[in-house]
């Protein structure tokens, strides 16, 4: 059962009109216990900002490790989708994946810089995925290295395009990763088919570390859904923030 300070919480919503997308795009921020626009934080940039907020309940574990275990305070942002253009978005070879690729990069991170007291150093930068939002987060660490490095991986669909897309690559050694799959996600049934996540997982996984990445890899008992997810966030969460020596 959660404390009550858990559940209280400061996020705003907000909206930007991107030039890429051709549209408004909505996102929340989260803003941590003992905010002072004075400091600056950390930033969490999280695909599927509705559904990690909601069904991963990732403000209410944040304020939980900030408050009781010793988490670097860190801003949230929760980049909403529509699940119609998910995988158009997220996926390598979608129609609109460079486009928000375009908005996160040229629209979404200047905005946020300009109008919260957050780090601008890639160290300090997060990226945070589910499947495709696992997928689209790899992708953006990959190609703008002067951003990001740092990625937690909940289950990616790191499936052929991706695969082919990590081999054409020199060195990623600017790569750190906490990747989690579940062992039950063998036969996970998508829109685009039924995938084998745990084996291309264990391949990609391999494969970045040719390529000089830095990887945390967790296997554990649990099936593709957000209730998996949820339990083993505080500790991806953890790893990157836990040690205030930034």
């Amino acid at each position: 059962m959660s404390k009550p300070e858990y559940v209280k919480r400061t996020i705003i919503k907000e909206k930007i009109n991107s030039t890429a997308l051709n549209e408004e795009r909505s996102f929340r921020v989260y803003l941590p216990p003992g905010y002072n626009d004075l400091l600056s934080y950390p930033v969490l940039y999280a695909q599927d900002g509705q559904d990690i907020f909601m069904f991963g309940r990732i403000a209410t574990i944040a304020t939980e490790l900030i408050l009781d275990h010793g988490l670097e305070p860190v801003i949230i942002v929760g980049i909403d989708v529509q699940k119609k253009h998910r995988t158009s978005e997220y996926a390598v070879n979608g129609e609109k994946h460079s486009a928000y690729i375009s908005f996160v990069t040229d629209e979404l991170i200047p905005y946020v810089e300009s109008h919260y007291p957050v780090k601008t150093e890639k160290e300090h930068r997060l990226l945070v995925g589910d499947s495709l939002g696992g997928t689209v987060s790899l992708d953006l660490a990959m190609d703008y290295p002067e951003l990001f490095s740092k990625v937690i991986s909940l289950s990616g669909a790191y499936f052929e395009p991706t695969y082919d897309k990590i081999q054409e690559k020199g060195s990623l050694d600017h790569l750190m990763l906490w990747m989690l799959v579940g062992t039950d996600e063998t036969e996970v049934e998508t829109h685009l088919g039924t995938f084998d996540f745990l084996e291309w997982n264990r391949k990609t996984k391999e494969l970045l570390l040719e390529k000089g990445a830095q990887i945390e890899y967790l296997e554990k008992k649990g099936e593709h859904i957000w209730g998996f997810w949820q339990k083993e966030l505080p500790v991806a969460l953890q790893y990157f923030l836990k040690e205030k020596d930034w």
